[in-house]
């Protein structure tokens, strides 16, 4: 009887991901039967699988099918891209809500910790780690969820808002990585886009989310004008002349890690919603 329920949920759930977001799916569920068709499906859309995408759609980008998008994103082949393929919401949604998202993670973090243990640190007190925020030490999922999965553009009114709510979940991947270096003494540092006048709740949402004892954290000055790679590669530049050394550099967005002194080893997460050039 049990089995046969969740065959019947399992139909119900892939009928309504034809006319609905992942996450509408989600919401709308009692507990229970999410469990149940989580469970039950699982298998399915944690796949890379572009036929299960928005509508069960082939979703492209000039004919290219979202997992090859998705990849060329990734790779950084795919740039200067607005907005992600409408017809791949329900393929991104999948991905993000998913286990895949959380095991591609695991993947960078565990090569990262791997690096950790191969270092000869100086033990002066000058060995630091730069880290991004958004999308690397804390999710903007719950708020990209409810806005399309990057398939509607930016918008820095509600999105600002959603920020100054505090409550981005940490990324556990990227806090094992953090209490890591803590462990070893190399000093975590925060190399963040996010504007001077957010330090507070940035602050505050980092220390609610179990992350304190950084170095410091850098937020963008009022009336910086350059892109991201020159503001990033420009402070990495004066921490290096100030005779500190950046063993690692990890940001879910090429601009983060490209630009020197990129540090001495650089470390990439995923991030398939938005694209900062």
């Amino acid at each position: 009887m049990a089995m046969a329920m969740v065959r019947v949920l399992l139909l119900v759930a892939m009928a309504l991901v034809g006319s609905c977001s992942a996450w509408e799916l989600k919401i709308h569920m009692p507990t229970k039967r999410l469990q149940a068709i989580d469970e039950a499906v699982a298998p399915l859309i944690h796949a890379l699988r572009p036929l299960l995408g928005s509508g069960g759609e082939l979703g492209s980008r000039g004919g290219v099918p979202c997992d090859s998008w998705v990849l060329g994103v990734e790779a950084h082949n795919v740039r200067d891209w607005k907005t992600v393929p409408a017809k791949c919401e329900g393929y991104v949604g999948h991905y993000m809500l998913g286990n895949h998202y959380r095991r591609d993670s695991k993947v960078v973090i565990d090569e990262a910790l791997a690096y950790i243990d191969t270092l000869k640190l100086s033990g002066n007190g000058k060995d630091i780690w730069v880290f991004d925020i958004d999308e690397t030490m804390l999710s903007n999922l719950p708020y990209y969820a409810k806005n399309g999965f990057g398939t509607r553009p930016y918008n820095a009114t509600s999105f600002n808002a959603y920020v100054l709510e505090g409550s981005a979940p940490v990324l556990p991947e990227t806090k094992r990585l953090y209490k890591k270096l803590l462990s070893v003494g190399v000093k975590p540092f925060f190399l963040t886009g996010r504007a001077e006048d957010q330090r507070a709740i940035t602050v505050a949402n980092l220390h609610s989310q179990g992350i304190s004892g950084w170095m410091d954290l850098k937020l963008k000055q009022p009336g910086f004008k350059g892109s991201a790679v020159a503001y990033k590669s420009g402070e990495r530049q004066k921490l290096q002349d100030a005779g500190y050394v950046i063993v690692g550099n990890i940001g879910d967005q090429w601009s983060d890690i490209l630009g020197a002194p990129e540090g001495a080893r650089t470390f990439k997460l995923p991030d398939p919603i938005y694209y900062i050039g």
